[in-house]
């Protein structure tokens, strides 16, 4: 998929966890069916974009604990 597809013709709707604090935050999207992320304390520096597959995939490994941090 060429970039120019991803980009959604308004600009996206950011919003931000309501657990950020400091902003050190990730701000996600929903666009084109797929879901965007950018930084917070630096917006402009990209943006990533995710399938709704890809996503939903994340999340999934996310809530069965494959990347919580170990001591």
């Amino acid at each position: 998929m060429k970039l120019s597809d991803e980009l959604p013709a308004t600009e996206p709707e950011w919003r931000i966890s309501s657990r950020c604090s400091g902003g050190n935050c990730v701000q996600f999207s929903q666009v084109n069916g797929g879901v965007a992320l950018r930084d917070s304390k630096n917006p402009n520096a990209g943006t990533l974009f995710y399938s709704a597959q890809e996503w939903h995939a994340f999340l999934a490994a996310a809530k069965a604990g494959a990347y919580d941090v170990t001591k």
